[in-house]
């Protein structure tokens, strides 16, 4: 081996429990009981990865933050994960019984690179004076994951005496001895990716989406999208011929209260007519009735008055007429006084 091949690392891709029992990803056994454990759970396929009903969101824009403090709370974790990005949602696991946090959580952000962003910034950082570590989701990303309850997982402390590499905080180291590849190829684990290491100091890149996976569900979305749009054009549809239905059933009923009515109303109509006519009729009649009075009484009235007229032009006339005469009268017997008196003064002489 050459000496560049003393500082370089790498990281697994898939999950094998021997593996990541190994300090360089060369062991064909197991080491200690717990990589046993996960390998017996593996091979029986006792754990299931989607299993969980608790895991939700997308696990490409979800990372990991690890080695919490117990007294970090939601709150504080959410306050301090914005930073970064915004998070859609945040699942601080704790235990069944107590209910006390047990030091890890789970934190989906609304985009994938905000995810990046947290993944590659946040690493290494302090909450509640707790050093966090943060990961990608890897078990749902990563391929045979088997959880630390069950003798997997990742990294861990040396004094726990289970130590796991291949992950972020502890990568493989590159090997020094000679690499069993019939062994490996045997027992299915990934061997060394030679010539192709990595610095200590270089960030590994979290899995990235598959672009036919994309295309899937993109086209899934769109399918899903159009026959959700012709479930609702065909729902509108029936919606509108049900509404359609009822609604001409509601105005043939209208029109049918309102040709009843109509027909009431016409009926009512008619009589108030007839009983308006018979009204203005009686009306008409005793006011021809009343004209026929004042006009009989008028002409009474003016012939009496012409009858009146007509007895003092009369009266007046004869009135005239008897002066006249006696006024004739009178001057006729002064002239036979005068004739009378002249006849006695000449019988005189």
């Amino acid at each position: 081996m050459s000496r560049s091949n003393i500082s370089s690392v790498f990281y697994a891709d898939a999950y094998h429990p021997i593996q990541a029992g190994s300090i360089d990803g060369t062991d064909i056994a197991p080491h200690d009981n717990g990589v046993f454990r996960a390998l017996l759970c593996s091979s029986a396929g006792l754990y299931d990865p989607f299993g969980d009903p608790k895991v939700i969101g997308d696990p490409y824009c979800t990372v990991f933050v690890g080695r919490l403090s117990h007294s970090t709370t939601e709150q504080t974790l959410r306050k301090a994960m914005s930073k970064y990005g915004r998070v859609k949602n945040l699942r601080l696991v704790r235990d069944i019984v107590t209910g006390a946090s047990r030091g890890y959580a789970f934190v989906e952000y609304e985009t994938e690179r905000e995810m990046r962003r947290a993944y590659k910034d946040a690493h290494h950082t302090f909450i509640d004076d707790s050093e966090i570590i943060v990961d990608y989701n890897r078990q749902q990303l990563m391929p045979g994951w088997i959880p630390r309850r069950l003798g997997g997982g990742l990294g861990g402390r040396k004094e726990s005496g289970q130590l796991r590499f291949g992950g972020r905080e502890r990568p493989f180291r590159a090997p020094l001895q000679s690499i069993p590849w019939d062994d490996l190829k045997r027992l299915g684990i990934p061997p060394p990716p030679e010539g192709r290491y990595m610095s200590r100091f270089e960030v590994p890149s979290p899995p990235r989406r598959d672009r036919s996976s994309i295309d899937r569900e993109e086209s899934s979305r769109r399918s899903s999208s159009l026959e959700r749009e012709h479930s609702n054009r065909r729902s509108s549809r029936g919606k509108e011929d049900r509404f359609g239905k009822r609604r001409s059933k509601e105005r043939e009923d209208h029109y049918r209260k309102e040709s009843s009515v109509g027909r009431s109303g016409h009926s009512h109509r008619k009589v108030s007519v007839e009983r308006e006519d018979h009204h203005y009729e009686r009306i008409s009649e005793d006011g021809e009735k009343h004209s026929k009075k004042r006009s009989h009484a008028y002409r009474e009235e003016t012939s009496h008055e012409t009858n009146a007229e007509e007895y003092s032009h009369r009266s007046s006339g004869d009135w005239k007429e008897g002066s006249y005469k006696r006024h004739k009268h009178d001057s006729g017997s002064d002239r036979h006084k005068r004739r009378s008196t002249n006849r006695d003064h000449t019988s005189d002489y």
